[in-house]
């Protein structure tokens, strides 16, 4: 079975709202139980810091939402969850992916255009505000999603552009340097939730219309009575139709609950009613969630271990594949240097290599070839794809890694022992 990967990202800019935990918390974590998916969630705090400027807002919402998404059943052993900041290989992704980048295609990406026009509007000059941080957010945001090679990246349709800025990048700096990155596709889920909030405008901190996911519930409660409603007496039917209120209730009732609340509106269920039902339901999901995010919240080193086992992960996955593409763009040890392109051809072709590929059974093996072709040894089968690519680089680089590995490796034919170490010991002086 073939495993797909996904990736999202979560900048922490505010407190989590109902919206949010019902347009995307809610419906990612029932996807990373999948059996088929690798799921990478990131707090993108180096994001946040382009528009937040305000230290303890930024630490206090990285707090928030790691506390959230792991409250609402988030599991930090299935998925790799961590801090964008905490992996050093990101931003050095980013020099590298910022030095094919054509300029003239961040001048259209849809975030500096508007503040330019925004500019225009107010007679400001063009690039007024505009930090060098906005303008380069789409190769940060490649750099995101290249640096695991995800194949889905599940966004709003305001967001797909960035994802074919993403593929554009890729496919530059593999035509330049060789089949590095997979291209990324966006994942648009038309069925998401975009919450009404309190004044029937979308769900936004930005209104500041919203219902704070993990409120007290007496101000859960205070909130719910503060939705904006229409006139209609009780017992005068009402619309489901542009009800905030209903489309609240739709999205924490069961199916049937919905069709007996959509039936009550055609009955004239009194708008104090209503809201009491809504606060029912959202209170009857919502609750038993509350204590773990109370929990977390009062003992943030427990959050801070619950990234450390996600950070560990992707750190050791980024790692050697940054490295790979150091070598890609020329940044090697000067003892292995070459004086031209032709003795850099030369060098390459005169070296084993290893070749990591995924059979039938759904595990994942590699080989050493020999620089003529000839096959020295394979592995036997690893269950994830990082697995096989951690005794590669333990191979490559400790000395007595072969020994260690040996039972999980099958030699050819005629293939020794020795024979393997004087492949991996030619391969490891050229790297």
């Amino acid at each position: 079975m073939a495993v797909t990967r996904f990736l999202t990202g979560i900048t922490p800019s505010g407190t989590p709202h109902l919206g949010n935990y019902a347009g995307m918390i809610r419906p990612a974590i029932r996807e990373s139980r999948a059996k088929d998916v690798e799921s990478y969630y990131f707090l993108a705090d180096y994001h946040a810091l382009i528009k937040a400027h305000d230290p303890e807002r930024v630490h206090r919402s990285t707090l928030e939402i790691a506390a959230s998404w792991l409250a609402a059943g988030l599991n930090p052993e299935h998925v790799t969850f961590y801090r964008q900041s905490a992996l050093p290989e990101v931003t050095e992704l980013t020099w590298l992916l910022t030095c094919v980048t054509g300029k003239g295609q961040l001048n259209r990406a849809h975030a500096y255009k508007a503040a330019m026009d925004k500019n225009v509007e107010a007679g400001r000059e063009i690039d007024d505000g505009v930090t060098a941080g906005l303008f380069m957010y789409p190769v940060l945001m490649a750099a995101d999603i290249l640096i695991f090679n995800a194949n889905k990246v599940p966004v709003g349709r305001d967001q797909i552009q960035h994802i074919e800025m993403a593929r554009d990048i890729a496919s530059s700096f593999n035509h330049l340097y060789g089949d590095h990155f997979t291209l990324p596709e966006a994942a648009v889920e038309e069925s998401v939730a975009t919450l009404a909030g309190l004044d029937g405008r979308k769900m936004s901190k930005s209104y500041d219309n919203t219902i704070p996911l993990f409120t007290p519930r007496d101000q859960l409660k205070k909130l719910v009575g503060s939705i904006v409603t229409d006139s209609r007496a009780p017992g005068e039917p009402k619309e489901v139709e542009g009800s905030a209120l209903f489309q609240l209730y739709q999205a924490f009732s069961t199916p049937e609950q919905t069709e007996s609340m959509r039936k009550a509106y055609a009955d004239g269920i009194s708008w104090g009613d209503a809201k009491q039902a809504l606060y029912e339901c959202i209170d009857a999901e919502i609750t038993p969630m509350r204590a773990h995010y109370d929990d977390l919240m009062a003992n943030p080193e427990k959050v801070e271990a619950a990234l450390l086992v996600g950070e560990e992960r992707a750190r050791d996955m980024a790692r050697p594949f940054v490295q790979t593409l150091r070598q890609a763009v020329g940044l090697r040890r000067l003892s292995a240097a070459t004086t031209d392109k032709k003795a850099a051809k030369e060098a390459k072709v005169a070296l084993p290599s290893f070749k990591q590929y995924r059979e039938s059974d759904g595990n994942f093996y590699f080989k050493l070839v020999a620089a003529d072709g000839k096959l020295l040894l394979q592995s036997t089968g690893f269950a994830a794809p990082k697995e096989a690519g951690q005794a590669i680089a333990r191979l490559q680089k400790e000395p007595g890694a072969l020994a260690d590995l040996w039972a999980k490796l099958v030699p050819a034919d005629g293939v020794s022992q020795t024979d393997v170490e004087a492949a991996l010991k030619a391969l490891t002086e050229t790297t």
